[in-house]
């Protein structure tokens, strides 16, 4: 061989290595895009959501809030991104979905005691279960929690791969050193759950941690907290859009960031990921009043 083919050989191989390192790569996203585009009326965001997903070459997609939505509208999308199968929970109200490049199996759509529903499927070798929890009641969230808990634990009794994902309408505990105890945040939430009690979204006048640590008690690992710092990185909700609905300034919007879209995994699946992050910059800040959440994962053998 001569120097020259030497030097050829020297410069591809690390970019054969890293192209096979990237065919192991397996990303999900899950995303609460806003009451199904304004219930079908807004075709303008729904395209550019596409758009954003398809440039983010996801593997599953995990949605919530498909008002409006039916099989073939979902299919539509998913098709828009790149995948080929999806499914839908129910066709009215709040309904959560899953989009994936693999096939998909559905194992059970969770109705009973639950608010809007949840559906867990199987993918490429994982379970993934898509929620929406009760966007107003923690005591009603602490029951789903329970009800998918359960769930859960049955699934891991066979499986080494599970996730599950959505809006949880909950808060972390790792995230509890985050939030302001005198911040708009937490005032706001204090003036509109006064009298509630644990009917509204605050215990005490504080966060309710019950629901995340639940989870995480399984146990569930959180890749967005590893990966990132700070609700400025961690925030997914309210989206920038929310400044003209409510006529609040990006100050005041920033003001009260808070994380309650989350993305919790295996504790294999924890082991092999590689990133994850809040997608809350310029590129999504007018295409809901939630952030889209990320993580990728190294799924060799």
């Amino acid at each position: 061989m001569n120097m020259r083919n030497i030097f050829w050989v020297l410069v591809m191989l690390p970019l054969i290595s890293t192209s096979q390192d990237n065919k192991n790569d397996f990303k999900i996203i899950t995303y609460n895009i806003w009451n199904g585009y304004d219930w079908g009326k807004d075709n303008e965001r729904r395209v550019k959501v596409q758009n954003w997903l398809e440039g983010q070459a996801p593997d599953v997609v995990a949605l919530q809030e498909l008002c409006a939505y039916t099989p073939e509208k979902l299919r539509e999308d998913a098709q828009a991104w790149g995948h080929d199968y999806s499914i839908l929970l129910k066709t009215s109200g709040y309904s959560v979905g899953l989009t994936s490049k693999y096939p998909i199996e559905v194992k059970e759509k969770i109705m009973e005691g639950m608010h809007h529903g949840a559906l867990h499927c199987t993918t490429n070798g994982i379970d993934v279960l898509v929620v929406h929890l009760h966007p107003g009641s923690i005591a009603r969230r602490r029951e789903e929690a329970e009800i998918i808990s359960k769930k859960l634990n049955a699934i891991a009794a066979t499986t080494s791969k599970y996730v599950v994902l959505g809006d949880f309408n909950a808060h972390s505990p790792l995230d509890a050193h985050l939030y302001d105890e005198d911040g708009n945040l937490l005032n706001r939430l204090r003036k509109s759950n006064e009298g509630k009690g644990i009917e509204g979204n605050l215990v005490n006048g504080d966060l309710d941690y019950a629901v995340m640590s639940r989870f995480l008690s399984l146990p569930l690992y959180d890749p967005v907290e590893k990966h990132t710092a700070g609700l400025m990185e961690r925030g997914s909700f309210p989206g920038r859009v929310l400044g003209e609905v409510n006529q609040e300034t990006t100050k005041q919007l920033l003001s009260r960031m808070e994380r309650i879209d989350f993305m919790l995994v295996s504790p294999e699946l924890s082991a092999s990921c590689l990133k994850a992050k809040v997608h809350n910059g310029a590129s999504t800040w007018f295409l809901s009043d939630h952030y889209p959440v990320s993580a990728t994962f190294n799924l060799k053998d």
